[in-house]
């Protein structure tokens, strides 16, 4: 399993970049779901997204995590709420979401949530309840106690987020990302224009937000080739790639109902690069989202031995105002000047980049 550093952990945190989202599990027995914690934990995976699971999820899981908190992660929102009957809900109640929160963490058997988001904030009338309400000074407050460790938010919509960020305050974002939405294909969820969500992205690296990531199959539309709006399926483990190679995110958590869905997420880590290439999408891309590298390094091996996904990626990250970008680019062994412009990367790209002219303009960017 590979970790990614938390940017504003103060422990260096590290999390898995595959995580899991519990939204879905609250119709199996107990049992399994306890089962389903420890077996990914045992697996590797660290990061766990708690929201929308039912009442009956917490009790299993905090059983599951006991002799082990240290070793896993998770989110909770405040804003997600359970009826008498433990369905989910969500509210901008102020004393409804503390007596969630508290009730959440007696039940998890613990004293802290490592992450306390502001659930749900696709629109700007979203954030203001949630500040009006005192929902957001409360998670300020209980950073302060030590009950919530970082602060972060969820939320399908860049301006929004945007003006979250703007805050200072936020440590961690959950948003969806897959190649339906970031390609304008998506549904009503999938917001923003491809320029708008690249900009987020690139903005979080830049500031040090780490992004989870929700909805990384299109709700499963993008598994069925009848469903995808490409018309032709993806796998798995190409979706969470796809996810994992956008500028600051550092674990995708897709949903699980069952044992049976987690083992099929559980063999990404072991499996080989040609089962998540996604390059595949490219003959979808629309033209607006054409010439832009994605970092997908389908272009690869490079003849000079040049990465050029990731050359690309600190080009695009300093041009976003990412001061360490630079740096982290002078430490490549292989920079964007060794080009010989042989032509390969500009033949392979599946997203018509013109790599080549590219490595000569991120050569003399940083250069000067």
């Amino acid at each position: 399993m590979e970790y990614r550093k938390l940017p504003h952990g103060k422990h260096g945190e590290k999390l898995s970049v595959l995580g899991l989202g519990m939204g879905g599990i609250q119709k199996c027995p107990d049992t399994e779901i306890e089962q389903v914690i420890r077996t990914a934990v045992a697996n590797g995976i660290n990061f766990f997204d708690l929201c929308a699971g039912g009442k009956n999820v917490y009790e299993p899981f905090g059983r599951a995590i006991t002799g082990q908190r240290d070793k896993v992660f998770f989110q909770m929102h405040f804003g997600a709420v359970y009826n008498k009957n433990g369905e989910y809900g969500w509210s901008r109640d102020f004393k409804k979401v503390k007596e969630t929160f508290e009730w959440e963490l007696k039940m998890l058997g613990t004293d802290y949530a490592d992450f306390g988001f502001l659930h749900c904030v696709d629109e700007d009338n979203d954030y203001d309840a949630l500040v009006s309400a005192g929902i957001f000074d409360y998670i300020r407050e209980m950073k302060e106690a030590g009950k919530v460790h970082y602060i972060g938010f969820s939320s399908h919509t860049p301006s929004v987020a945007e003006r979250i960020l703007d805050t200072g305050v936020v440590d961690m974002m959950m948003f969806s990302v897959n190649p339906a939405y970031d390609l304008e294909q998506g549904d009503a969820y999938g917001i923003g224009s491809t320029k708008e969500r690249a900009a987020l992205f690139r903005r979080c690296e830049a500031e040090g937000i780490g992004i989870s990531v929700m909805k990384p199959f299109h709700g499963g539309k993008l598994l069925d080739g009848k469903t995808s709006p490409f018309g032709e399926a993806m796998s798995r483990y190409q979706c969470i790639q796809y996810a994992l190679d956008r500028p600051g995110v550092l674990s995708v958590v897709p949903g699980v109902r069952n044992m049976k869905d987690l083992e099929a997420l559980i063999g990404f880590a072991e499996a080989p690069a040609e089962e998540r290439d996604y390059s595949m999408i490219g003959q979808f891309t629309p033209e607006a989202a054409m010439g832009n590298c994605v970092y997908c390094n389908h272009c690869q091996p490079c003849p000079a031995g040049i990465d050029v996904g990731l050359v690309n990626k600190y080009y695009d990250l300093a041009l976003a105002g990412d001061a360490m970008a630079a740096n982290h680019y002078e430490k490549l062994r292989v920079k964007a000047d060794a080009c010989i412009g042989c032509g390969h990367c500009d033949n392979r790209c599946p997203f018509h980049t013109a790599q080549s002219a590219r490595m000569k303009e991120i050569a003399i960017y940083f250069a000067k």
